[in-house]
This record gives structure tokens, C-alpha cells and sequence, in this order.
């Protein structure tokens, strides 16, 4: 009998309806938009598709991670249940909210001294963060305990790659992430920044490709280098997109084309309303199990 929760964090960015029928709580991150403060709730109070056209528009929301209170009052109901809990958190190289999680299982646990409480640093975003949850979530069904997917997690969770491109560079420039001369340049170049997540869980540039036809090409090539087994790969794959399904589906046709052995068609999710305050419109991400970041 399974006797403990696995739970995670909104920016794991997979859809709503997803968490509850895998029945993985999630504790929601905040953000302001237009002077106004919206729960991370995965579309539900705004759709994604106002929210990036609110973006388009010109508005530039601010985020909020979860603090150490907010997670008491999500964990605490899991322990009065006498449930044990797996958490697993928003990496700690994009947010301070792994240490705020850590701070709040130390005041819990001196309340509940006979409740375990592990906390992983997914040291991953997006739906690369919720295609690890995804497999906790298969081995807890599977029968494993506490401690075993805690321990598959921290082997493997460098294997999870996180693969990212933007067609639309106006959301750096106005969040000062680009300078206007660069994003002037790129935009008449054509020029499509290549990125992944490195060992420490930060995004950390690695080509700039010219054209979109290319960069769809070019990230497909990295899950060819890199993915479990080459194009043998068996595992799953999921794709996060900002207000560009067409780019997204594009990369997913050219993935299920070069991967016959996927498990499953890949998955598309939108990139949601936390990340997508800093990414804006135009982003793709590609995420797949493979060989160890360690750059």
C-alpha cells in the first residue's frame, strides 16, 4: 500500500486536468500581471492564450516563488493524513524555492518527528520538469517505495534534457534579458537562439541558428545526439510551447519521424504562465531522457 504523496510545483507545466488524474498535488507559484496577482493555476483563472496576448500586447508580468509558509500550509494536510511526502521542486538554478521547501521540512518535521518528508531539486523546468514527475509518478504506481523513487530521481535526474528555441526575441529585449541592438540584429538576421538546461539546472545559450526551418531541424539533431539509444530512443517525449503550437507541431511531426520507438505520441503542453513571464511568446521546448548533462 502506497503510503505517502508525491507532489511537485506548478512550473512543472503539464495540463491541469494531468495532475488529477495521476493524482500528484501541486503547490502553485504567483504572478502579477497589469497590477494584478494570479495564482500559477495552469490556464485556469486566465487562459494561456489571453495571457501570451496580454504579453504580445505589451504587458510584462513579475513572478513570485513559493515562499516557506506557503509550503506548510501545502504539506501540512498530507501529514495530518499520516501520509509521508515526495516532493519534488522547481530547480533550484532558476528559483529560491527548493531552499524555501527544505526551510519548511525542517519546521514540519519538528511537529510531525514520525513523517518522512524528501525533497529532490528537479534541477529541470517546464515540462522537462514534469516528464521526471511523470516517471516518479509511474514507479510510485508501480509499487516502489519512498525512498526508491527518491533515489532513481537523484540518479537520474541529469538525464532529463531540456532542449529550448525562440522565433520571437521583442520579450527579451523588453526584459532587458537582450539588448534592443541585439534583438534589432537577430530580428533581421532571422536568428533563432538554441538553449539548454545545463548540469546545475540554469538555461544557458548554446548556438544561435538562423531561420526557424533550421532551429526545428537543429533541436531535433540534439535529441539525435543525445536521447537514450540514439534514434532507437523508447522512452517519452514532451514539448512545451509560449503561443506557438504550430512551431511545436512541427517539431513533434520531425521527432515522431526520426524516433519510430517513442513510447507514445509526444505530448504537447503550453509553457505556463511563470515561465512564460520570462520567456514570452515564441518558445518551443523539447524534452526527452538521454546521456548525463554535465556542462
Amino acid at each position: 500500500m502506497i503510503n505517502y504523496v508525491l507532489t511537485c510545483c506548478s512550473t512543472a507545466d503539464m495540463p491541469n486536468n494531468y495532475f488529477k488524474i495521476r493524482n500528484i498535488p501541486f503547490v502553485c507559484f504567483h504572478y502579477i500581471l497589469d497590477g494584478q496577482e494570479y495564482l500559477d493555476d495552469l490556464g485556469e483563472t486566465i487562459s494561456f492564450e489571453e495571457f501570451y496576448s496580454r504579453i504580445a500586447a505589451g504587458s510584462m508580468p513579475t513572478t513570485s516563488q513559493v515562499n516557506v509558509g506557503q509550503y506548510i500550509d501545502f504539506f501540512d494536510p498530507f501529514l495530518k493524513e499520516g501520509k509521508d511526502i515526495l516532493h519534488i521542486s522547481f530547480s533550484s538554478g532558476l528559483s529560491g524555492a527548493y531552499n524555501s521547501a527544505n526551510i519548511a521540512r525542517e519546521q514540519l518535521l519538528s511537529i510531525y518527528p514520525d513523517r518522512k518528508i524528501l525533497i529532490i531539486d528537479s534541477l529541470g523546468a517546464s515540462s522537462g520538469y514534469g516528464l521526471l514527475t511523470d516517471m516518479a509518478a509511474d514507479m510510485r504506481d508501480n509499487g516502489k517505495t519512498l525512498e526508491e523513487v527518491y533515489n532513481w530521481l537523484q540518479k537520474n535526474k541529469l538525464n532529463l534534457h531540456h532542449w529550448f528555441f525562440s522565433t520571437d526575441l521583442t520579450h527579451y529585449k523588453r526584459g532587458g534579458r537582450i539588448s534592443a541592438a541585439s534583438a534589432v540584429v537577430g530580428s533581421l538576421l532571422n536568428i533563432c537562439p538554441l538553449l539548454n538546461m545545463n548540469y546545475e539546472g540554469k538555461l544557458i545559450p548554446r548556438k544561435k541558428i538562423h531561420g526557424k526551418i533550421q532551429v526545428i531541424k537543429e533541436i531535433v539533431r540534439m535529441m539525435e545526439i543525445h536521447a537514450k539509444d540514439g534514434i532507437n530512443y523508447s522512452g517519452k517525449c514532451i514539448i512545451s510551447n509560449s503561443a506557438c503550437y504550430d512551431d511545436a507541431r512541427k517539431v513533434a511531426d520531425l521527432v515522431e519521424k526520426r524516433f519510430p520507438l517513442l513510447n507514445g505520441r509526444v505530448m504537447i503542453n503550453s509553457v505556463g504562465t511563470v515561465i512564460g513571464s520570462h520567456t514570452g511568446p515564441g518558445t518551443v521546448a523539447l524534452f526527452f531522457l538521454g546521456d548525463k548533462r554535465e556542462d
